[in-house]
Parts: C-alpha cells; structure tokens; sequence
C-alpha cells in the first residue's frame, strides 16, 4: 500500500512540474511570443516573465523584434544594352507586427529575397552598364521604396537597401580596363603636352624679356659710350684749340725772327741723321751761307718777318770760357813731351811735312763772341705773294 502512495505522490509532483513548466514563459528583450488557444491566436507575450494557460495555451512563435541584416547571394540581372551582371545586395529590415509578419506571410525572408531579385531586374532592365555601375544611389532608393510598399502589410518595415557588388562579365571588365587605360593614356598625352605648351610659352616669355632688356641695355650702354666719346672730343678739341691759341700768341708775342727759324734748322739736323736707313749725311761746308740761304727762304713764308720791330733780349748765359794759363810745372813738362813726340814722328816719316806745333793752354787765346747773324739785304730775296 505504501509503494503504491509513493508512486502516486510522484505522479502528482511531476504533473505539478509540467504544469508550472507550462504556465510560467520567459520572453527575452527585442522578442514576443504568439501564443495560440487550440490552434487559433489568442495573445501576444511580451518581454519578461508571462503565465499562460497550461494544456490550453501554447507559445507557437517567437518573433526577433531587432533589426536584421541579409545578405543575398549574387543574382543575375541583364541590363538595357543586353548584358548580364552579377548583383549582390544587403536588406536592412525590421519586424514592427509580430502578427502581421507571423500569419500574413509564411516566410518573410524568402518574401523580401525574392521582392528584392524583382525589383532589382526591373530597375537594372531600364538602364546599361555604364548607368547601372554609376547609379548605385537610384538603386538602393528604387527598391527601398518598392520594399517598403510591399512589405507593410506583412508587418516588416525595410530601412536600407545596399548594393554590395556588380560585376560585369570577363570580357566587359577586360574592354573596360582597356578602354580605362587608354583614356588614362590620353589624359596622360593630353597634361604632357599642355605642361610642354607650358614650359615653351614660359620659356618664350623668359626669352623676349631677356632680350627686351638686353637690348635696352645695349641700348642704354650705346647711348652713354656716344655720350661719352662725344664729351671727350669736345674736351680734345677745346684742349687742342686753346694750345694752338696758346702757341699762336706766344709766338706772336715773342715776334719771331730768321734768326730763330736757322737756329730750328740746326736743331732738327742731327733728328735726321737718326735713322737706320741714313748711311750719308752731308753737311754744306759754308754753313753760314746755307744758313743765310735758309733764312731767305723762310722769310718767304707769309706772317713771319725778316727782322722784328720789337726790342731783342739776350739770355744772359755768363761770362764766356777763357783758358788760364797754368804756372804747374809737371803740365809744362807734358806739353814739352808732347811736342818732342809730334818732332820724332814727323823726322821719321819724311813725306809728310812740317805741322804745326799743337797750342798749349796757356797760349789759346780766348773766344770771341758770336756775331749776330748777318741779315739779307731788302730784296735781296723773293718777296713773299
């Protein structure tokens, strides 16, 4: 009797247990369970610690009220110029009715894929590749929108749509890369020769203003070299006619004579005789008379008289040289010896005949002074025209 009240004591705890099991239901945060009363939609339990009916309430779904992301694999959609491209897209969604979305639709993220893979064709069908690789943004807001009004009614609200990839076909990629390369190459072309337009224009304007201001320095230099020369011949020639002047006066004011222009004469004589080429030089042996002959010619020579009106003056040159004669006795005696040799060279050569005996000093008389030159007479020479 007593196994049989314990067995039964057991029973009645194991169905208090599955009872209290099947009365108390925990619902996590950002979820919601659907209960169901024998098949049909009773309530809806939110987050926490709910009591449901045991044997006659049942928990049937538990929906995720978070946003959730899916990624769909990529689809292949043909584009307006008939090519096919590869599509990958993100679905950003968000259950806002867990009734809505548990018996108006049966699978929801089926729904929303295949909804996606329509809408995608239909925007990609009306453009070509080069809209559909450049048009991402009227993409995403073509099939957020068409999500969005699809999907309401099903309780799910579709917050963004994104479009991962879209890869065209080898072949286009390939025509792409190189019709990429070759524009890049002719921008390349392009800058190159822009930079050389550039650089020659530059260089251009470089030049002209180089020689712009080389020549007005050339210019400028030019002027102040003129300039210059031009000073300085002024300078020479009124230096030059001022000594002229000065010489004309001088030599009109010290009148000059015939006498002066035979003592040039005498001057420039040995001038002559300094060349290399002057082998002979012949001197007239009446240098007085050569000098009076001179003297006539010059006087032929317009603005130079033959005598002057004025007074003449003298340099005073001192007193003339006169020999002293010496009393030394050793100069006499050499003057004796002198003689004695000049007798035995003559007594030893008859041929030639007696000399006459050298002078001594003391016998040389002394220097008469010079005589004025004598002038010729009037008319003596031509006159001057």
């Amino acid at each position: 009797m007593s196994t049989v009240l314990a067995v039964l004591f057991a029973l009645l705890l194991l169905l208090v247990v599955i009872g209290l099991a099947k009365t108390v239901r925990i619902v996590p945060q950002a979820r919601t369970g659907i209960v169901e009363r024998f098949g049909k939609y009773k309530s809806t339990l939110p987050a926490g610690l709910n009591v449901v009916v045991p044997f006659v309430d049942k928990v049937r779904y538990m929906i995720d009220l978070r946003e959730q992301v899916v990624s769909f694999p990529p689809q292949p959609v043909i584009t307006q110029d008939n090519l096919v491209v590869s599509i990958d897209t993100v679905i950003y969604f968000q259950v806002t009715n867990a009734v809505s979305a548990t018996y108006e639709i049966a699978n929801y993220i089926q729904a929303v894929e295949q909804l996606t893979m329509t809408t995608l064709r239909n925007i990609v069908g009306g453009m070509d590749l080069e809209q559909t690789l450049t048009s991402r943004e009227k993409i995403n807001t073509g099939l957020r929108t068409v999500l969005d009004e699809a999907t309401g009614k099903w309780g799910i609200r579709v917050n963004r749509v994104e479009i991962k990839g879209i890869d065209p076909p080898p072949s286009i990629k390939d025509a792409m890369e190189k019709q990429m390369r070759a524009d890049r190459d002719k921008r390349a072309v392009v800058l190159t020769a822009e930079g050389q337009r550039q650089s020659s224009i530059l260089t251009a304007e470089g030049n002209k203003q180089s020689a712009i201001l080389n020549a007005q320095g050339e210019r400028e230099a030019a002027i102040l070299r003129a300039e210059a020369d031009r000073q300085s011949r002024i300078l020479r020639a009124q230096g030059e006619g001022q000594a002229i002047q000065t010489v004309f006066q001088a030599i009109h004011d010290g009148q000059p004579d015939q006498s002066l222009l035979a003592y040039q004469y005498l001057q420039m004589l040995p001038k002559i005789a300094e060349g290399d080429a002057n082998k002979v030089w012949i001197v007239p042996s009446e240098i007085g008379r050569a000098l009076e002959g001179l003297g006539s010619a010059m006087g032929q020579i317009e603005g130079i008289p033959k005598e002057t009106a004025g007074p003449r003056k003298r340099v005073d040159m001192g007193d003339p040289f006169v020999p002293v004669a010496t009393s030394d006795p050793a100069v006499a005696d050499a003057e004796s010896a002198v003689q004695e040799a000049i007798a035995e060279a003559e007594a030893a050569d008859p041929t030639t005949g007696p000399s006459t005996p050298l002078p001594s000093v003391s016998s040389v008389p002394p220097v008469p002074p010079v005589p004025p030159a004598t002038q010729p007479g009037d008319g003596a020479g031509p006159q001057p025209t």
